[in-house]
């Protein structure tokens, strides 16, 4: 599917997620906010407070409410008097809490922006990563984003933030100093700078909105093998134009075989998974979702891959909802070896609105199976070859991360020696099938 990711707002999607997500849909309340009511509760909380039950009584999974009397909810909260805002969060969140699903939940304004955010794979400021250097306790450069301000105006790894617009980073968190960086593209920052060898300098940039990596890729070379290692963190609504420039990229360099590394992945856009799906999988399905009346619908590949060289996935508990889909697809279609450690196991989708004031509802309105039919919900995928890392292992790759997609990272080894094996060598002879169905991914996130 040659089809930008920029086409859907992260305000028309549905999210299906696991340590991360949710499965959801973004959308304002529209239509179904009667005309009577909002005229009486129109910029109150209690308004506020009926559209989240309205949305839930419309949408929500299951029809009995887990048990819950529904409608006595709407009477007792509409009953109580609200003075602000915050009172009205607190009486939403005691209600969702009834339906027992942790994924059905409220956000405020700020919540609700960092998921947008977020799932837009975009944010507004220079482009830079940040981190608290451990021996000399400053708030140190860890990379500047390619074609980014920071990267335009000469910024290096390794450089000392001192000063953010005269104000100094002393003992300042890195969540803190993010939040002065960023703002509105086209604004203007001054960063005080350290580097070795160098005096302490004065850099003006000028803000702007900076499309965030989440696939990062490398050609390896294993023994006789020319490996494409791609590592995809998210799946972010700028996720699949970046698997298909990375796809493309080691086509070009003839790599006979590709590992793809989902672990700790947490989800993201399930439009992005169904994308990303069709660069590996020529025919068959990828997912299918139910919904409350027990309606399915299914959507397949499309004949659009990119590569039929042989495939190892790398998973582990932290691979989530769109990684779960993902990789569900690509496991029950012959497509990939899947190496590692049982997924999270999250098998529901969300729908996400944004209300009056800016805050925002997730609400759970299907299940989704993989295309053999399983439910993994709360059991997760298990790979065709399970290897759990120890402690510590963990450790170690997270303490050196560098160690990543190496011999010293067990399950990346194990993947290559699988890839070896002439049984999985050889390129993936495509399927026959029937026309695909195709479902509405634009309108889906994990």
């Amino acid at each position: 599917m040659n089809q930008s990711a920029k086409r859907y707002s992260p305000l028309q999607a549905v999210l299906i997620g696991g340590a991360m997500a949710t499965t959801a849909t973004i959308s304002l309340f529209g239509q179904a906010w009667t005309r009577c009511v909002h005229a009486a509760l129109q910029d109150s909380p209690k308004a506020l407070v009926y559209q989240v039950w309205q949305l839930v009584n419309r949408e929500y999974v299951d029809s009995k409410f887990n048990q819950q009397d529904w409608e006595a909810t709407r009477q007792s909260l509409l009953s109580k008097d609200y003075t602000s805002n915050d009172q009205a969060y607190v009486a939403i969140r005691e209600a969702l809490q009834k339906l027992g699903d942790p994924y059905t939940r409220f956000m405020d304004p700020k919540q609700f922006t960092a998921l947008t955010t977020q799932t837009s794979g975009e944010v507004s400021g220079i482009g830079i990563r940040m981190e608290v250097n451990e021996k000399t306790k400053r708030l140190t450069i860890v990379e500047a984003i390619e074609n980014s301000p920071a990267v335009k105006a000469g910024v290096k790894s390794g450089d000392e933030i001192l000063a953010i617009d005269g104000k100094s980073t002393l003992k300042m968190k890195v969540d803190e100093a993010s939040n002065l960086i960023r703002g509105k593209a086209g604004t203007g920052i001054t960063l005080r700078l350290g580097r070795p060898g160098k005096n302490q300098f004065d850099l003006k940039l000028t803000r702007a909105t900076i499309e965030l990596p989440t696939v990062n890729y490398t050609l390896k070379q294993e023994g006789g093998r020319r490996i494409g290692y791609i590592r995809l963190r998210e799946f972010s609504a700028h996720a699949a134009d970046q698997m298909r420039r990375a796809i493309g990229n080691l086509n070009n360099k003839k790599v006979d075989s590709y590992v793809l590394d989902l672990r700790g992945n947490p989800g993201g856009l399930l439009q992005a998974s169904i994308e990303i799906a069709r660069m590996w999988l020529d025919n068959g399905g990828i997912v299918k979702t139910v919904d409350r009346v027990g309606g399915s619908e299914e959507t397949k590949a499309n004949r659009t891959a990119l590569t039929n060289q042989p495939l190892a996935i790398l998973v582990d508990g932290n691979s989530a909802s769109a990684s779960e889909i993902l990789t569900g697809a690509l496991k029950d279609n012959k497509r990939a070896l899947v190496v590692g450690s049982q997924t999270f196991g999250k098998a529901l989708v969300q729908s996400v609105h944004e209300l009056t004031d800016g805050s925002g509802l997730a609400v759970t309105i299907a299940h989704y199976y993989t295309p053999k039919g399983t439910d993994i919900n709360h059991k997760g995928i298990t790979p065709d070859i399970q290897l759990d890392l120890t402690e510590a292992q963990e450790r170690q790759l997270a303490a050196n991360p560098d160690l990543i997609a190496t011999v010293n990272d067990p399950q990346y080894a194990r993947a290559i020696v699988a890839l070896s094996n002439t049984k999985f060598a050889q390129p993936m002879t495509p399927p026959q099938s029937s026309q695909p169905l195709s479902i509405r991914a634009e309108d889906l996130k994990f």
